[in-house]
């Protein structure tokens, strides 16, 4: 939910670089934009607000249907294609299983939003069982995503994607960034970024890599007791990791009745595309040397949720529900769901103006880039970027 509507305004604070006029300027001459949520809010039709469960499941159904008829498909591909077609037919079945779960990802978290429908019984049963399929705990995941969403842009706050403070890497105040040559080399950094992209969100699930520092104790999304959640939050974290334990116990008994091979080619490495579109997605969204990071000086909701990235994936935006093309407005009015977002773009755009961040470098030089060029942010400063040396 956005916090109520009041008046943003912009104050002069010690972290200022400098002042022109009455208006104060931070790091590369940034000044904070300035609009409430009221203005934008009322920019947008109100009909993009409304949420209906027919038209959400139906999403929900073509998606499904269509992980479905590619499954039978791949059942085909080992009984009568030749050895040499069977290397480009399973490809092709992994990406584009890959690429409808991933759609099914996004409904999921649709659902942990609320946009689903206007249930919230109706919200979490479908959010539970689909996120559950695709091994997320879907309340402890819920529960952190919905303070991202409160605290976004916030160095010391928000809980995905967190910058590095420059005193984090290891440079004393007076220092240039100092990578070793095999850091610098790009097969590592290639390396580093596979990784990333194959295993970076079970890595964020078990060990909050890239979340928030909770004073080197360990925060994962399966201990209830974990310092990102609260008391009230006990009984959901239990209920996600109950399912998390019946999907794997379903995965260990198909792999015993058909082979973990079968297992593999059928479901763990589309399982492994998910978690590729899913890190690429998000990451990019907030990982950009344009994006601005606010402390508690001069953060406030409205600024926070402009600190993300638009970008276009081509005919993926279709099959990924527009969540890559609309995140700004998601970021906004998270209850709105994915079917209005593009239209509520269209006039969020008009309010933000330059504020509003669409990015059309190609996804895979932009990942590169953002990899590259988005090290570490100043310790001190109430407005700050990433910066690489």
């Amino acid at each position: 939910m956005v916090p109520p509507n009041v008046e943003l305004t912009c104050r002069p604070t010690a972290g200022a670089k400098k002042a022109v006029g009455d208006v104060t300027t931070f790091e590369r001459g940034y000044i904070p934009p300035n609009f409430t949520i009221k203005e934008i809010r009322e920019a947008i039709p109100a009909h993009c607000f409304e949420r209906s469960a027919l038209k959400s499941a139906s999403y929900v159904a073509r998606d499904l249907a269509v992980i479905a008829a590619l499954a039978y498909a791949a059942t085909f591909i080992d009984v009568y294609l030749p050895p040499v077609w069977r290397y480009v037919a399973w490809p092709l079945y992994w990406f584009f299983c890959g690429a409808f779960a991933t759609g099914v990802w996004v409904l999921a978290h649709e659902c942990g939003h609320q946009a689903f429908s206007r249930s919230t019984t109706l919200n979490n049963t479908v959010g539970f069982i689909l996120h559950t399929a695709l091994l997320v705990p879907y309340h402890s995941w819920r529960i952190t995503h919905s303070k991202h969403h409160k605290f976004t842009g916030h160095v010391s706050k928000d809980q995905v994607f967190v910058p590095k403070t420059r005193s984090r890497v290891g440079l004393s105040p007076k220092d240039a960034v100092h990578h070793s040559v095999f850091e610098d080399a790009p097969i590592v950094t290639l390396l580093n970024l596979i990784g990333q992209q194959l295993f970076g969100f079970p890595l964020y699930l078990s060990f909050n890599m890239s979340g928030q520092s909770y004073d080197d104790r360990w925060a994962n999304h399966f201990n209830p007791s974990a310092p990102m959640f609260d008391r009230r939050d006990f009984y959901d974290v239990i209920i996600s990791d109950i399912g998390i334990i019946i999907a794997l116990s379903t995965i260990f008994y198909f792999s015993y009745v058909y082979s973990f091979l079968t297992v593999a080619k059928y479901y763990l490495i589309p399982y492994l595309v998910v978690n590729h579109w899913l890190v690429l997605i998000t990451y990019l969204q907030h990982t950009d040397p344009k994006l601005p990071h606010y402390r508690e000086g001069q953060w406030n909701f409205v600024r926070g949720a402009a600190t993300t990235v638009d970008r276009h994936l081509g005919f993926l935006d279709a099959i990924f529900h527009r969540i890559t093309s609309t995140h700004v407005a998601h970021h906004y009015f998270c209850m709105m769901p994915h079917y209005h977002a593009e239209e509520a773009t269209k006039h969020l755009a008009k309010v933000l103006g330059s504020y509003y961040i669409f990015d059309d470098t190609p996804i895979f030089k932009a990942l590169w880039n953002s990899h590259n060029e988005c090290k570490y942010i100043e310790d001190e400063g109430e407005v700050v970027f990433y910066k690489k040396n």
